[in-house]
């Protein structure tokens, strides 16, 4: 007897070979086209990790990526090869301060380089320079900031400290200054601290060689408004400061030349006559830099705009709800089809479908259990 395969030209076996492989590598090819997540963790497992499915949208819990106290932000290094974190805790080695770490990244999984105290307590947010030599942290309770060197991966002591004694008028929300974000110029040149409890971006001139950081000036915002984060527009001369006692945005034009913040127009989230609670938190930009996305924890909401890519003004374009209780950091995956909400209270971390042409958010979406998400960072 002549079997099936005798019979099949050779042309006809190759397709047939070809589909037999294809197939066979279909697991493989699923497996690399999952991405791994690390979420941080407001508990003694503080960073999480998932793996991502960018065409089902679904988040598979991995385990737990490093136990690290109450961990508030993660970031990565330029080169993605190093992971950064803060933790927000009263005390550590013995000291009054929070902390902050760093981990190699490797095939998903993290191993610790290093561990340093911060300037203060509550250490809450870290930002690494574009050279990947210079790493800032915030300390919200403490209203400090620290700067370190970056080597290999390792962070050195702090090289350069700061403590703010600016206080707004708010007596129950702004006693004292709370650092809360830091941030880089889009050149490199400039770093700066949004301190909510003080109304001011401290804003201080770069030096990656050594790390430390000189004054340049200040931004003030208006009293009581609590500036949380700054985020600068891809069009390289506009940032948007997100104030959380006041859920406004101050959209404000970058000096080159001097560092400095000039405000151009401040921007209600809320609508009028709204009394409830208030609390806005990020902000995420399209990589187009068409669509702006701002967080109000106060209502669970998050509010669209439609930039315009020159000038970075902004037009309200819709809202949506969180999918949870205190939408306390938000990311687009990487392909901008979906939209991923850390909802700190609910534990629970939202996925919503974005429209990658209008970027108006679905009114509904999926939810994945996380414990006290504070941060979303894809690998």
């Amino acid at each position: 007897m002549i079997s099936a395969m005798e019979n099949l030209t050779r042309r006809e076996f190759m397709m047939t070979a070809s589909a037999a492989s294809l197939a066979a590598a279909m697991p493989a090819l699923a497996a690399q086209v999952r991405q791994r997540v690390f979420v941080a963790s407001n508990t003694p497992n503080g960073i999480l990790a998932y793996d991502w499915d960018p065409a089902t949208a679904e988040l598979t819990p991995a385990g737990v990526a490093a136990a690290f106290d109450n961990v508030d932000w993660v970031t990565f290094s330029p080169d993605r090869k190093y992971l950064f974190a803060a933790a927000e805790v009263n005390s550590f080695n013995g000291k009054p301060t929070g902390a902050v770490a760093s981990y190699r990244v490797e095939k998903g999984a993290l191993r610790q380089l290093s561990a340093q105290n911060s300037a203060g307590t509550g250490t809450c947010h870290v930002a690494l320079d574009r050279t990947g030599r210079v790493m800032l942290a915030a300390d919200y309770f403490g209203g400090s900031a620290a700067s370190f060197l970056v080597t290999d991966g390792k962070l050195s002591a702090p090289v350069w400290t700061e403590h703010y004694t600016e206080h707004g008028p708010d007596p129950e929300r702004q006693p004292t200054a709370h650092a809360h974000f830091a941030s880089f110029s889009p050149d490199n040149r400039f770093a700066y601290i949004n301190d909510l409890g003080g109304d001011r971006i401290h804003i201080y001139r770069v030096d990656t060689a050594t790390a430390k950081l000189t004054p340049a000036g200040t931004y003030k915002t208006k009293p009581g408004a609590g500036p949380r984060t700054l985020h600068f527009h891809p069009n390289g001369h506009t940032a948007y400061s997100f104030n959380e006692m006041a859920s406004t945005v101050d959209v404000l034009e970058w000096n080159k030349a001097d560092g400095m913040l000039t405000l151009v127009k401040n921007i209600q989230l809320l609508p009028d006559g709204y009394h409830g609670p208030t609390g806005g938190c990020d902000t995420v930009i399209s990589k187009d830099g068409k669509d702006v996305y701002f967080d109000n924890r106060g209502d669970g909401s998050l509010y669209h705009y439609r930039a315009d890519v020159k000038t970075g003004e902004l037009t309200a374009a819709g809202k949506t709800p969180c999918g949870g209780k205190t939408p306390r950091n938000f990311v687009l995956d990487p392909t901008e089809r979906w939209m991923l909400v850390a909802n700190q209270d609910s534990s629970n971390i939202s996925v919503f479908a974005r429209n990658p042409e209008t970027g108006a958010l679905a009114e509904s979406g999926k939810s994945f259990a996380a414990a006290t998400p504070m941060c979303i960072l894809f690998g």
